[in-house]
């Protein structure tokens, strides 16, 4: 049983608890690391030291050029050890391999994007309608970052805040989901080796109610950056208000893939697979409602019905797996009982529908390729989030219809839609309420296109040339150059 530390001030920190707890392999059922249980005392001490770290010693003292060529060398040590923390994450998380490798691997461009963008950040100089003075801008960094990372995508979404943080020239307090903390404890170690400077990255591992809420509530923490679900994200928000700190927050989804019956049906149902089952559901921009002009809606369903029934599931390390466990107990227990209030609702099994028990599955969490045909958008399966692998089909009539079911949520992290026409594309582009919208395609994320939600889907954007700014205040500089003082008591 490997035995994990926490990580402040460039070394490993054991708790102030004195206790740890164990983290399951989802394939298993069954523990393979301990983690450390931190407290509030592990939150100061934590905060503190990146307190520090920002306004003396080394990382202060770099110039963006440096910072930025460091992130830089982030990245290439990251790349250089994609498989090791891939398989961590695999082993913490039980999603496929092939997807956390796909993912790890990736990620290393984050820190080249912002590493790049480092020594870019400009202030301006405004031009004066007064005479005798002269004024420029400056952005500096916003200071102590709180962020708090969700189980599913633990590396990947992590870099997606931490990159322009640093590139920004923030320090940052990680708070992992006390069920994937591994890879990000590991992540630390190579970055610390890597000639990050003690106090920059710091991790601090446990439970919400132990070090999250410390955390944000710590008044050296400037901003706070979370990823998870719209419950959390709410509490954290208002805790945040209180200090005024700044807050990024990317939340739950219940996302529309529409297909229209003028799309390509084999890449439509192959897009709709990929989008609610390729992750096993466990990804807040799931295409977890399938909106089907009512036409080809048989068609497509049974093309849906027909792919999804092939889907191969086991060990998750295993490269031919295309569908993995559930990552928790009680996330388990939670798909299983939506699926239970979908029947009871009257929505129509059509495909799967109970926990896998098949010999490949071992003693891991699964549960079926679950697909309800018969829906109606009103139902709990089509409105709120279930993390899991189910999908919600609902047929719709024409395109003002299917832009009424789309947008009849209280999420707006994502959207599909799947059509020939151009023009149609545009105008759902344009009225469909969501952070992002693909077009013949799901699922695609980069570095360079912002990413985030409106409505119940969060606050904020990350990713693209925005993000950095985020990590940014404005401070205006006023020079008098030799203005004549005059009336004290006028403002000038």
């Amino acid at each position: 049983m490997q035995r994990y530390d926490m990580f402040i001030d460039g070394e490993s920190h054991p708790p102030s608890t004195d206790n740890w707890f164990p983290t399951d392999n989802p394939y298993l059922g069954a523990p393979w690391a301990e983690i450390a249980r931190g407290g509030p005392r592990d939150v100061d001490t934590a905060v503190r030291a990146a307190h520090r770290a920002l306004g003396t010693g080394p990382w202060a003292e770099l110039t963006a050029s440096a910072r930025g060529a460091l992130l830089h060398r982030l990245g290439d040590t990251v790349a250089a050890h994609a498989r090791p923390l891939a398989e961590t994450e695999v082993r913490d998380n039980g999603k496929l391999f092939t997807e956390m490798h796909g993912q790890v691997s990736y990620l290393a461009q984050w820190f080249h994007y912002y590493g790049g963008l480092a020594d870019k950040i400009e202030g301006t100089v405004p031009p004066m309608d007064k005479k005798g003075y002269f004024a420029y801008t400056r952005k500096e960094p916003v200071g102590v970052v709180a962020v708090i990372t969700p189980w599913n995508s633990p590396l990947l979404l992590l870099a997606w805040k931490i990159a322009p943080a640093l590139a920004a020239g923030c320090t940052v307090v990680v708070k992992p989901s006390e069920f994937t903390s591994a890879s990000t404890l590991e992540l630390a170690r190579l970055f610390h080796e890597a000639g990050l400077p003690p106090g920059v990255f710091n991790v601090v591992t446990g439970f919400g109610q132990d070090v999250g809420a410390a955390l944000v509530e710590h008044p050296l923490v400037r901003k706070v950056s979370f990823t998870g679900s719209d419950t959390t994200g709410r509490r954290i928000n208002q805790a945040a208000a209180r200090d005024f700190k700044h807050v990024s927050l990317e939340l739950g989804g219940k996302s529309p893939n529409v297909v229209f019956a003028d799309a390509d049906l084999e890449a439509a149902v192959n897009g709709a697979v990929s989008g609610i089952f390729a992750a096993t559901g466990q990804t807040c921009i799931a295409g977890s409602r399938l909106l089907v002009q009512d036409s080809v809606h048989d068609e497509v369903v049974d093309r849906l019905l027909e792919l999804a029934g092939t889907a191969r599931m086991g060990d998750p390390m295993d490269e031919d797996t295309q569908v993995g466990p559930i990552t928790t107990p009680a996330q388990y227990a939670k798909v299983l009982d939506y699926i239970r209030i979908a029947r009871e609702e009257g929505a129509e099994l059509a495909l799967g529908g109970k926990a896998a028990t098949r010999p490949e599955c071992g003693d891991g969490w699964f549960v079926e390729p679950t697909v309800f045909t018969g829906v109606s958008n009103s139902m709990r399966i089509a409105q709120e989030e279930v993390f899991g692998p189910v999908l919600a089909v609902i047929p719709f009539r024409d395109e003002e219809e299917a832009i009424a079911l789309a947008n009849d949520s209280r999420y707006g992290l994502g959207a599909g839609v799947w059509t020939r026409d151009i023009g149609r594309a545009f105008r759902m582009a344009e009225r469909v309420h969501s952070g992002t919208l693909w077009v013949n395609t799901y699922r695609a994320v980069s570095y360079l296109a912002p990413f985030g939600g409106v409505k119940d889907s969060g606050i904020g954007r990350e990713n693209g040339i925005g993000a950095i700014t985020s990590y940014l205040e404005d401070k205006s500089v006023w020079i008098n150059t030799g203005a004549p003082t005059g009336d004290p008591f006028v403002l000038r």
